[in-house]
């Protein structure tokens, strides 16, 4: 028992930490930066001011994951982000397809609980940041504080990130930083906006519903808004059925110091959701919302724009949407320029100006390094981008793989025992690049460095040289201009034929289509059309017969153009790499000239993931040889080797000229990059990428079993013997399938 009186002090406990790496702020960026630093053996605190991690993305907040990809449609393909962040997708999948904000949680914090060198803080907040006595332009350490232990801490690290959000460590620093937008004349930025349209974002408040199936009775609290439809211009958006973040659009707060004055846009937040959901259920418009009770409303709002901190680079508009190739690119972004009035619901306007760029764009390491603070790094929204760019970089993806950029260049920083500015040479970069891809990350135009697998002859059972995809999906009226995304190879473009349905005599017309560049898919080039003139009838076969010929292997877009009477026949069959498309009419892109082109989005329903048809001849989109050539997605080809899809016990041999020292095998294998893997609210179709293999098992040449790795799901596995082995073969046996119909795809083999 402790007696008052034996209390020597009435202040809080303290306690003292001294780490290698202090990273301040628990959203997505701050763990994927934590994570990655201590997978490379630094010693790391996490801080976190809330109970939970995720930031936006936990269950306080209930924002989804997107990023370069995204349900509501991107001009590119098979560009969702790699390493931390894509290991946190492909797990929630996996255990949570429905969504539950609650799960992925948990997942969060798994992950950050592998992790022994990383102590998580959660309830603590950094309220003053340490400057290094001899060095005015370095941090020494933090101050903060846990309201639920009464315990104040004080955080003593050599390197220190700040992923906070309103750059609390950052600014207690003196690092340089802005707030508001730029004017169009600094950095010659066309969508710079004016002072009507407001300079800063504000934040969202979200709510969802349950169905009780009775009657429900509602009363709003007294300080709910009133008369909705004449305060709100977008009323007539709203519905019983929107729920989460679908109420992205219930926005306020950029007129105001939206660090400073959170709290009021919380209140004002607050007095919206309840006054909208009153007006849902008691306006008398909605008779569908009787049974339907309010299960959740945010505690604290999803903030979107405060500080934005400046770098060794500042990104601009042109950047993001000229989207040229950077060498010293460590993370990429591919969100449009995402732009929201600062009068948010009560604007006039539509909710959101988006300014849609045809491929990923680089976001260099400059943009994660301050330029006046020597051992602070940037993570999350606060990077070093105008406030037009950060419209684009602000989602939680491209936060996150920037941030584990972050984790990575901190561990280098440490190992060499230099400042984050001093790795921004050739040099260090190429090296730093190369860690991130080896990790499992993703930098578009980059390879994975050669290892031994590069050395070794490659062969496999069997692979899929596709002639036919089989009509077994349902027909598929042509109410949109639909198309069939293939790679083929340089040289004669084959012949490709599909069967219609047509109802009524009509004039149809065929095209081919391609990517103006290497660095997307978007088909914006025609390179053949033709239109048909068809008879009622079914079954009818067209023909894409061209005379084209191809440079270089290409992706091409065979297209059908809309059509009433006229319906196409679709396949259930699937493999990596390959995609039908349907044209969105509401949506489009610009090029870096303004240009605007149609937006094609891929089906992930199951209603016909491909069009039913034939090659003539056969395309060989997948070879043994493309698992060692650097290349982890499709690009201009799939990259991929696919086995036949009537192998039902396909293998892959890497045998070497002389013995080799193998202490792991690591697979790169298909989980549908092209998937955004919402982490909330949306219902996913699968629980798994279905282009993964089951089990895979690792043999030595008698076939004896070395490793084994169960029910895969993620990116990269490792298989790895209990010893190292001296062998002059190895091979990797694929054991069943998630969904029957679909043969694995493997985009690399690396063995060190």
């Amino acid at each position: 028992m402790i007696r008052a009186e034996a209390v020597a002090s009435r202040l809080p406990q303290r306690e003292q930490r001294s780490v290698d790496f202090l990273v301040v702020g628990g959203g997505v960026a701050g763990c994927c930066a934590a994570i990655a630093a201590a997978r490379r053996g630094l010693r790391t605190i996490l801080v976190q001011d809330r109970p939970v991690l995720g930031g936006n993305a936990s269950s306080e907040v209930r924002l989804w994951i997107l990023g370069a990809t995204c349900h509501l449609g991107t001009s590119h393909r098979w560009i969702r982000e790699g390493g931390i962040v894509d290991e946190l997708l492909c797990e929630n999948l996996w255990r949570n397809p429905e969504g539950n904000s609650l799960i992925f949680d948990t997942i969060l914090l798994e992950w950050v609980d592998r992790e022994p060198l990383i102590e998580l803080l959660l309830d603590t907040a950094v309220y003053e940041t340490l400057k290094d006595p001899a060095d005015d332009n370095r941090i020494a350490g933090a101050r903060a504080f846990c309201s639920q232990n009464s315990t104040g801490y004080d955080l003593h690290a050599t390197q220190f990130c700040d992923a906070s959000g309103d750059g609390i460590l950052a600014f207690g620093a003196g690092a340089a930083f802005r707030m508001g937008a730029e004017s169009r004349e600094e950095f010659g930025e066309v969508f710079a906006p004016d002072g009507e349209f407001g300079h800063l974002l504000g934040h969202s408040l979200y709510f969802y519903t349950k169905d009780l199936g009775k009657s429900v009775r509602y009363m709003p609290p007294a300080f709910a808004l009133k008369d909705i439809e004449g305060c709100i211009p977008r009323w007539r958006r709203l519905s019983p059925e929107l729920n989460g973040c679908q109420l992205w659009w219930i926005e306020w707060g950029g007129r105001l110091d939206t660090v400073h004055d959170s709290q009021h846009i919380k209140r004002e937040l607050w007095r919206v959701v309840y006054g909208v959901w009153d007006h849902i259920k008691n306006s008398g418009r909605f008779p569908e919302a009787d049974s339907l009770t309010l299960e959740w409303v945010g505690t604290i709002p999803g903030k979107r724009e405060s500080r934005r901190f400046e770098g060794l680079h500042m990104l601009t508009q042109d950047e993001v949407l000229h989207r040229r190739r950077k060498p010293d690119a460590v993370a990429y972004g591919g969100w449009s320029i995402d732009l929201h009035p600062a009068d948010g619901v009560y604007a006039e306007r539509d909710g959101s100006v988006h300014v849609h760029g045809i491929g990923a764009y680089d976001i260099p390491y400059g943009c994660y390094v301050s330029r006046n603070i020597s051992n602070l790094f940037l993570a999350g929204r606060i990077i070093s981008a105008s406030h037009v760019a950060f419209g684009s970089t602000r989602v939680i993806a491209t936060c996150a793989v920037g941030a584990e950029a972050v984790g990575i260049a901190a561990a280098r920083c440490h190992q060499l025992g230099c400042a984050g500015a001093e790795l921004n040479t050739p040099t260090q970069l190429k090296a730093l690049q190369a860690e991130i891809m080896s990790a499992g990350g993703y930098l578009p135009g980059h390879r994975l460095e050669p290892d031994l697998a590069h050395q070794a002859q490659l062969q496999a059972s069997s692979t899929w040289r596709i002639d036919e995809f089989s009509d077994t999906g349902p027909l598929l009226p042509l109410t949109t201009a639909v198309g069939q995304m293939l790679p083929i190879p340089r040289g004669a473009v084959p012949r490709v034929t599909v069967r219609v349905d047509v109802s009524a005599a009509t004039d149809l017309s065929l095209s081919l289509r391609h990517a103006a560049s290497d660095e997307h898919h978007a088909p914006v080039v025609e390179l053949w059309s033709q239109t048909h003139r068809l008879a009622p009838g079914i079954n009818q076969e067209l023909q894409f017969d061209t005379d084209c010929q191809l440079e270089h292997d290409s992706y091409l877009l065979f297209a059908l153009e809309a059509n009433p009477n006229v319906s196409i026949h679709t396949s259930l069959d699937r493999g990596t790499g390959l995609l039908r498309v349907d044209a969105r009419k509401d949506r489009d892109h610009r090029d870096q000239g303004g240009d605007r082109y149609p937006l094609w989005l891929p089906q992930r329903r199951p209603d016909g993931h491909n069009l039913a048809l034939r090659c003539d001849p056969p395309l060989p989109c997948y070879h043994a040889n493309a698992l060692s050539d650097g290349v982890t997605r499709p690009t201009t080809a799939t990259h991929a080797w696919v086995c036949d899809p009537g192998d039902h016990s396909p293998w892959l041999e890497a045998r070497w000229p002389q013995a080799v020292l193998v202490t792991t095998v690591e697979l790169r294998l298909d989980v549908d990059f092209d998937h955004p893997m919402e982490s909330a609210l949306i219902q996913q179709p699968e629980r798994v990428a279905p282009f993964c293999p089951y089990d895979c098992v690792l043999l030595d040449a008698h076939g004896e079993e070395l490793a084994r790795a169960e029910q895969c799901h993620q990116h990269r596995i490792e298989l790895k013997p209990s010893t190292p082995i001296r062998v002059d073969l190895i091979r990797i046996q694929l054991r069943g399938r998630h969904d029957a119909r679909i043969p694995p795809g493997l985009f690399a083999l690396r063995v060190r």
